[in-house]
Order: C-alpha cells, then sequence, then structure tokens
C-alpha cells in the first residue's frame, strides 16, 4: 500500500482537499436544496429571489466543505502515530496565503452585495395597472380598490402587473405570499408598497410575517389570481352588489 507523504507543504495533499471539497460541496449543495425546498414561483418578482437563495445555499455548501474537509483531512492524514515522540514539523506563516484568505472573502461579499441590491431591485419594481390597498389590523385583514370596492379576499388578474398599497391600523404586521417571494411591512402612521405580477392563476394564502400579538398566528386572507375577463365580472359583480347595498340604506 502506497504512504502518502506526511509533509504539509506536499501539493498532493492539496489535490487531494481540493478534489475532496468539489465533490463535497456538490453532495452537501444537493442537500441544502433537498431539505430546503422553495415554493412553488408565482410571480415575475419570485424568480430573482428564488435565484439569489439558491445561490447562497451553494456558497454555504462551499464554505463549509472547505473548512470542515481541510480540518478532518488534517486530523487523519498528519496525526500523530502510535510510538511517535519526535517533534512536529516546523512551519511559519505563510504571506501569500493570508493575503489569499482576506482578499477573497472580501471580493465575495462585494460580489453578493451587488447581485443582493439587483435582486431587491428585481423583487421591489414593476407597473400599476391594478392598485389595491391592503389593511392590516389585529388580526385580519381587508382589501380596498381604487372605484370603492372593498373586500376580505384579495382577487388579481394573472399577469397584470399590480401596485399594493399596505396600511396598519394599529401595530407592525408584514404582507406575506409564500408563492409570490417579497415581503413587505406595514408600518402605522405610513403607507408601505409592493409591486406584485402574478404569473399563475390559483389561490394563495396570505399570511402576517410579523408578530403581532396573540392571535398573530390566525392572521391570514385568501388571495385569487384569475384571467383578466374572471377579474373583470368579479369586480362589475362587487361594485353591483356595493351599489345595491348603498341604496337600500
Amino acid at each position: 500500500m502506497l504512504k502518502l507523504p506526511q509533509s504539509s507543504t506536499d501539493r498532493k495533499h492539496f489535490m487531494i482537499v481540493g478534489a475532496l471539497v468539489v465533490v463535497t460541496t456538490i453532495i452537501l449543495g444537493f442537500f441544502l436544496l433537498a431539505i430546503l425546498p422553495i415554493k412553488a414561483q408565482a410571480s415575475v418578482q419570485a424568480e430573482p429571489i428564488r435565484w439569489l437563495f439558491q445561490l447562497h445555499l451553494w456558497l454555504i455548501a462551499f464554505l463549509f466543505s472547505l473548512v470542515v474537509v481541510f480540518m478532518l483531512y488534517s486530523l487523519f492524514v498528519f496525526r500523530r502515530r502510535k510510538d511517535d515522540t519526535s517533534e512536529g514539523e516546523h512551519f511559519e506563516g505563510n504571506t501569500a496565503l493570508e493575503i489569499v484568505w482576506t482578499v477573497v472573502p472580501l471580493v465575495l461579499v462585494i460580489i453578493f452585495s451587488f447581485i443582493g441590491l439587483q435582486t431587491l431591485q428585481q423583487a421591489t419594481s414593476g407597473g400599476d395597472d391594478v392598485q389595491v390597498e391592503a389593511v392590516g389590523f389585529q388580526w385580519s385583514w381587508t382589501f380596498n380598490y381604487p372605484n370603492g370596492v372593498t373586500s376580505a379576499e384579495m382577487v388579481l388578474p394573472v399577469d397584470k402587473p399590480a401596485l399594493i398599497s399596505l396600511r396598519s391600523n394599529d401595530v407592525i404586521h408584514s404582507f406575506w405570499v409564500a408563492e409570490w417571494g417579497p415581503k413587505q411591512d406595514l408600518v402605522p402612521g405610513m403607507t408601505t408598497t409592493l409591486h406584485i405580477t402574478p404569473s399563475k392563476v390559483g389561490e394563495f394564502s396570505l399570511a402576517c410575517a410579523e408578530l403581532c400579538g396573540l392571535s398573530h398566528w390566525s392572521m391570514l386572507a385568501k388571495i385569487r389570481v384569475v384571467p383578466e375577463d374572471e377579474y373583470t365580472a368579479w369586480m362589475d359583480e362587487k361594485l353591483v352588489a356595493q351599489n345595491l347595498q348603498t341604496a337600500s340604506r
């Protein structure tokens, strides 16, 4: 059996560790993606968030592998052998290596900051073809449309950019539809906004993502994304019902 050289400066060790880091990164990366699944993307704004999230998982897998593989390999290969009482190999600091592990993390931080800012811009921008106000209060939601329609559920047409104005009647809440991606706080005394372009027809659950009191867990509302003609029919029906109710008073 061929015995590996025990010198810590032997390049063969770095080649072996490099290969182990790559293999471990791939295995761990796919494992993290499997145990941390991202809900189905149902808005234009969700895609850049999904991509950035997965990119971070791969970076985590690589950094974990880089540290742990080097550590375990060193513990195993360079451990003191039985009956070996000799002094350990003398080595001094490596200036080039210290520069590398200072500069590389700095460059990674700058790159990820740039990517994060781009993702934030993509996830918070859009048109206002449809406008609706979402009002949060302990512990429910109501939705107001510019034409005077008020509803306990939010209905939006698919593939139409929507501008959602957010307002709180009491404490801080947070507007979050998991399939849409972005979250946005509702802050008492001010109006915040959220741009969303729904890309899939279906029913979704709106949840408050900010601890807001005793019944925070129940602060849910239904959101329906429908074809445009169905949205128009729903809006007309709501207007007729609301006008009849007003006339009967």
